[in-house]
This record gives C-alpha cells, sequence and structure tokens, in this order.
C-alpha cells in the first residue's frame, strides 16, 4: 500500500519538504556509517538483483513493497530520502518507472543510475504511449535477468572497487543459480502436453516467460502490460469466445491484482480459475514467506502452478 502521507500529498509538495533536507546524493551517506554501498532498488525484483548481486557489501533500500503495482506509483518520503542519500539507484526501465525521474533530479542525486534493461531484447509495447518503449517486464526470462544482474554489478564495481572481488563472485554463484532455473523450468513446461500449453492471465506481463518457454498467449483479462486498463463488455465476450475455441482449460489470477473479473470470466467459459495462493507472481515479489519471497521462488512458483493446472485439467 501507498503510505498515507504519500496519499495525501503530491510528490512535487514532498520533494520540496524532503529533497533540500537530505542533501546531495552520489555516495553523501558514506553508507550511513555503516561501511555499506547504500542502494534503491525500485522494484521487488530488482531489489532481489540487488541484494543477491552486493551480498554484505551492500545495503538495499526497496522502493515498491510486495505486492504494490509498479505501473502508478507515488514515493514515499523515506523513499524520496533515501534516494537523496544513496551511493547507487538501480531501475528495472523500459518505461516501468515513468515516476523515477523528476524524483531522482529535485531529490538532488547526481550518482549513477543503472538501468537494468541495458543489453535486454525487447519485446514490442502493446501500442499505448504508456508502453511505447516496449514490455516491461523483462525478468520473466531467467536469461534476461542474468543480464540485469551483470547491470548492477558493474555498477557497485565502478562505484565501490576495493569489493569488486567479492562482487565477481556473487554475480557468478547467482548465474549459475538462474542457470540452473532456467533449465528446470524449460523441464517443467516440456512434460505439459503440447495442444494445452495455453495461457490466459489478469494482465499481458508473461510475454518473455511464453516467448523463452514457447507457450501460446491466449489473452489477458486486463488487455494491457499497464494494469491500469479494464476489458469492455465486448473484449470479455471475445475472450470467452477465444477461451473456448482454443481449449484453454484454466485462467490465472496475479498476487497483485483482485481475481474477481478472472473468476467471472472462468465460470462464463466453463474453466477453472487458478487463484488465492496459488497465483501467479506476476508484477511483484511476494512479501516474506511466501511462495514469491525472492525472484527464484517466484519463477519456480509460477511455473508449478501453471503445470499443475495445465498438465492435468481435471486437476
Amino acid at each position: 500500500m501507498i503510505p498515507p502521507l504519500a496519499r495525501s500529498l503530491p510528490v512535487a509538495a514532498l520533494l520540496v519538504l524532503f529533497a533540500g533536507a537530505c542533501g546531495s546524493g552520489s555516495g553523501a551517506s558514506a553508507a550511513g556509517g555503516s561501511g555499506r554501498l547504500q542502494v534503491v532498488a525500485t522494484t521487488t525484483q530488482i531489489a532481489d538483483f540487488a541484494r543477491a548481486v552486493g551480498g554484505d557489501e551492500v545495503e538495499v533500500h526497496q522502493i515498491l513493497k510486495p505486492n504494490v503495482d509498479p505501473h502508478d506509483y507515488e514515493p514515499s518520503p523515506l523513499d524520496i530520502k533515501a534516494i537523496a542519500e544513496a551511493d547507487v539507484v538501480v531501475k528495472n526501465g523500459v518505461g516501468l518507472e515513468r515516476w523515477l525521474d523528476s524524483v531522482i533530479s529535485s531529490a538532488g542525486f547526481d550518482g549513477p543510475v543503472v538501468d537494468a534493461s541495458r543489453g535486454v531484447t525487447i519485446r514490442q509495447g502493446d501500442g499505448s504511449a504508456e508502453e511505447a518503449a516496449g514490455d516491461p517486464h523483462i525478468w520473466h526470462d531467467p536469461r534476461n535477468a542474468k543480464i540485469m544482474a551483470a547491470n548492477i554489478e558493474k555498477a557497485y564495481e565502478a562505484k565501490d572497487p576495493a569489493d569488486a572481488t567479492a562482487y565477481r563472485a556473487s554475480l557468478a554463484a547467482y548465474d549459475a543459480k538462474l542457470d540452473a532455473l532456467d533449465a528446470d523450468i524449460a523441464k517443467k513446461i516440456d512434460s505439459i502436453p503440447a495442444d494445452r500449453r495455453k495461457l490466459v492471465t489478469n494482465h499481458d506481463a508473461f510475454g518473455y516467460y511464453l516467448d523463452r518457454y514457447k507457450l501460446t498467449f491466449v489473452g489477458s483479462i486486463i488487455p494491457s502490460f499497464d494494469t491500469s486498463a479494464e476489458l469492455s463488455g465486448r473484449q470479455i465476450s471475445d475472450l470467452v469466445a477465444r477461451i473456448r475455441a482454443t481449449g484453454v482449460t484454466a485462467i490465472f489470477s496475479e498476487s497483485s491484482l483482485p481475481p474477481k473479473t478472472a473468476e467471472a470470466i472462468g465460470r462464463e467459459a466453463g474453466v477453472k480459475v487458478v487463484a488465492g495462493e496459488d497465483s501467479l507472481y506476476g508484477d511483484t515479489l511476494g512479501p516474506a514467506g511466501s511462495a514469491g519471497a525472492t525472484y527464484l521462488q517466484m519463477e519456480e512458483h509460477n511455473t508449478d502452478m501453471i503445470v499443475n493446472a495445465l498438465k492435468d485439467p481435471a486437476a
């Protein structure tokens, strides 16, 4: 949830209140006296990568909390303060954090801003102005996660060359985990009969995953990468018709979105809806202790739910 103060004050007012008081960025905090690199990471996935690569040498302030939609967010006073005092700021990129640039500028941060998407092959956007940069959900392909982690490591090493060896070792260890994840997902998806590898989700967040593991995207409850869009009555009827025509066996709800519309469409189409604790993690990781608490756990959970629902439609 967005903190109450952030909901009641416009971003511009928050910037006036906090940016001047926080001081300049680019390492002004000297790790707050802890000796660790101070890192601000925007999304839950980016924060997880930042911690995995940084290990004990970094302290990460995560802006977006679990199950908070990254598409439309206003920073809190603590977020603005953290950016002003950061050594490094890391973002997902591909237009996901439309709110970030103005906050960085007004907070007085002039240190490195890492665009984790640099070097990733971006899927085409959905045609909306919000998605002109392309599909921002790049993390759903573990090969892209490797590129993102490498971009973060390079920034750490440039800012803190004394700990370069530690950062490189952490990146190598994480790369091995991502490679193992990729192989495991591919093996599990291959166990689904080819004619059942079809997905309907809450919104169009899994394009990179579908491309990587060769599943077919039939449609989404929200017809956009952006969760603020809504289906019209005609679009709902068309989606129900596509579900019936293509033999889709399940609709997958997402942890950060309400399942009501998905459940209604599932009833009309006569297919089950995967929701509740079985929901997929699309835009955000889950809270600590959940099945999606880390990136590795999230992708394993999503895969298991997809395989369980599609491999045996009667299950």
